[in-house]
């Protein structure tokens, strides 16, 4: 089946992970090149009813499109529907050249899409950071990533993140070579970079940051929702390589101020089961969401999302390339999770320590 590339964009807040990840025109779908395994995990939380726990710390899952290609020079997939047209969309530079390739676009909800400044942090989670098919010099080499960088010893690396600022007018993006090049001592000081405090002193927004109290709430709740995250999976067996977390929280001061009046008591657990007779019903209802969201662009008014969808705060695992069912927890991801929680009492108390602003 042809994907057509007319319907989609590039995706402008990723700050982490591999490239070619596109979304739909109107934002609220992201369109993800990947192999058969992070397909097939998806799939498995909306029909194991083992697994269906994890749907609700994961992004939501509206189904696939199988795809066939070859391999250029450079190791890109090279898409081949019919009627031809090279365009490179994943990168499995050790697969071998001559082998036949079948692999998987998913379709999976835009976290940022209701927030209107989203502020978006994405952290590696692991001390393990290669999978048992890894090639021994890719293993060497992610050995040597997780040892030379916080991995190994605190289960997480900031791999990248922005924030908004004001005073620019745009959004402020750290580079991963940041991440790489903090220590564990460095990691309180990354985070307060996540988490800016406003130095403005009258209700005009400037520079980056939220007022004390607004960031407070929003830490308060990224907290419980990662201790959630915890609680469920030290009760699924599931090991997690190269997944990371994923927070963003609204740095606009007005909309968040409304959107944590009634929150959580708005907040509603979204369904993420996707049924599916059989491969061919799925690929139609994946191409015609993919259309569907395109003919939405036209209808959407520039505020780009609804007060009553709106969250403050979203913080979902992502990323599950490498990711397999056995019968043993993932201690080194839940080792991360447990430093993130650590790391976010500690710049919760340092905000509340401070004086008013």
């Amino acid at each position: 089946m042809e994907l057509s590339p007319s319907p989609s964009i590039a995706l402008d807040s990723q700050v982490g992970g591999h490239g070619g990840i596109l979304s739909s025109s109107d934002g609220a779908v992201i369109i993800k090149p990947c192999l058969p395994l992070e397909a097939a995990f998806y799939k498995t939380l909306s029909s194991n009813e083992m697994y269906s726990q994890l749907a609700s710390i994961v992004p939501r899952f509206y189904g696939t499109l199988t795809l066939h290609g070859r391999l250029d020079e450079s190791g890109n997939i090279i898409s081949e529907p019919e009627g031809g047209g090279d365009t490179p969309l994943l990168d499995v530079s050790e697969t071998e050249k001559d082998e036949p390739l079948m692999f998987f676009v998913i379709f999976l909800e835009n976290l940022t899409h209701t927030f209107a400044k989203p502020n978006v942090i994405d952290m590696k989670l692991g001390t393990v950071l290669w999978s048992d098919d890894a090639t021994p010099d890719k293993r060497l080499r992610m050995e040597r990533s997780a040892q030379e960088t916080t991995s190994l010893e605190t289960g997480i690396r900031l791999t990248g993140f922005n924030v908004f600022d004001y005073t620019e007018g745009k959004v402020i993006n750290a580079t991963r070579a940041y991440g790489k090049s903090l220590k564990k001592q460095d990691l309180p000081t990354g985070i307060a970079k996540c988490f800016p405090l406003a130095i403005s002193t009258s209700d005009v927004p400037q520079g980056q940051g939220l007022p004390k109290e607004l960031l407070k709430q929003v830490l308060e709740g990224i907290i419980i929702e990662i201790k959630e995250i915890i609680d469920i999976l030290k009760r699924v067996d599931v090991c997690m390589v190269g997944t990371s977390l994923l927070i963003i929280y609204e740095a606009d001061w007005d909309i968040l101020k409304r959107t944590l009046l009634d929150w959580p008591s708005k907040k509603i657990e979204v369904s993420t089961t996707f049924d599916v007779e059989d491969e061919e019903k799925e690929e139609e209802e994946a191409q015609y969401l993919l259309n569907e969201h395109d003919i939405a662009e036209d209808e959407d008014d520039e505020s780009e999302g609804n007060e009553d969808t709106r969250s403050p705060y979203i913080v979902k695992l992502i990323d599950f390339a490498h990711t397999s069912l056995k019968k043993r927890k993932d201690t080194g991801v839940i080792l991360g999770l447990e430093t993130t929680l650590e790391l976010l009492t500690g710049r919760l108390k340092e905000i509340s320590d401070t004086s008013p602003i």
